[in-house]
């Protein structure tokens, strides 16, 4: 469906509503530019756009499935852009991508919107708050827009941090807790994250360098600066992964100490439990000439001396951090 449907003169919004049918000669005007949204349209709502504007049929049809990873493509005389927007769920420790797609051409912008993740009313507000750079046509709304969603990164990096210092604290806190189901759950969301993000790097190069067309001099600074935030945000992702391999073998060690250490306490209590068992078993052996079952004081001496033995192994054992 339709969300907006808005003209844009000399940097500023013209008052009244557009009909889609009117969108096309409207931004054909100097000094005019046509943004169109749209919310997970269906084909045969999206046709009328595509019409509109002449829209390459496989661009539309990457729209209309989503699922396409960040990228910017040339078709024809227009640009087809692909932003994966994101957002951290604490309660669940996992992030929620959502899908924008934005067409730029000459003299329009249609965008649309995947998913609860990828509302774009406030950009929209934010960039019409800014008439000087709304003179510098659609690729002022192609700034904003991928702009937000790579601000909107940063929330998500702070989860994710603050996830990965729980977990380091739980691996080292010495208690039997295994954190290894955690670390790869935690994991996964970062690789999908990276894989989600980085991809978006090369084609704001190609921004920054003015290689695309229908983009704007003016701009070129400002599509730096979202350049420098993403290769910040991607090489701080690839930190957290790093963090939880790490994470994940120091567990991992842990758990073989804590094996090992449970296997020498269990053969240190077997070893001293056998010293009363083979006395046991010797005099269980019912021999009838056995000389000290005639001592008057064998079995004291005998009870004392497998006392003795056994706390002689403990404290050896003991000594030898096995117990």
């Amino acid at each position: 469906m339709i969300v907006d449907c808005a003209v844009y003169e000399h940097g500023r919004r013209r008052r009244g509503e557009l009909e889609l049918a009117d969108a096309f000669e409207a931004g054909r005007k100097p000094g005019s530019f046509v943004w169109i949204g749209l919310v997970e349209p269906s084909e045969e709502e999206f046709d009328e756009v595509r019409q509109e504007f002449d829209l390459h049929p496989l661009a539309v049809e990457d729209a209309i499935k989503a699922h396409q990873r960040p990228k910017i493509e040339l078709y024809g005389e227009s640009l087809f852009v692909v932003l994966k927007t994101a957002r951290y769920v604490d309660a669940t420790e996992t992030v929620e991508f959502a899908e924008l797609q934005l067409f730029v051409g000459d003299g329009f912008v249609v965008s649309v919107r995947h998913g609860e993740a990828s509302a774009l009313a406030d950009v929209r507000r934010a960039v019409e708050g800014s008439p000087e750079r709304l003179r510098c046509g659609p690729a002022a709304v192609l700034h904003a827009v991928v702009d937000k969603v790579v601000d909107d990164y940063e929330p998500v990096l702070v989860g994710l941090d603050n996830d990965v210092s729980e977990i380091e604290a739980q691996v080292f806190a010495g208690t039997r807790a295994n954190a290894a189901e955690r670390i790869y759950l935690l994991k996964r969301e970062v690789l999908d994250f990276h894989r989600n993000a980085w991809p978006l790097a090369e084609g704001l190069s190609r921004l920054v360098a003015g290689q695309v067309p229908h983009s704007h001099p003016e701009l070129a600074h400002y599509f730096r600066n979202v350049e420098d935030h993403l290769t910040r945000v991607v090489t701080q992702v690839e930190h957290l992964r790093d963090l939880l391999t790490d994470a994940l073998n120091a567990n991992q060690a842990q758990v073989s100490v804590r094996q090992n250490n449970d296997m020498r306490t269990i053969s240190a209590w077997l070893a001293i439990g056998g010293v009363p068992t083979v006395v046991g078993a010797v005099y269980g052996m019912n021999f009838e000439h056995m000389p000290e079952l005639g001592l008057r004081y064998g079995y004291p001496v005998v009870m004392a001396l497998t006392a003795v033995l056994c706390l002689v192994l403990y404290r050896r054992f003991r000594r030898a951090g096995w117990l």
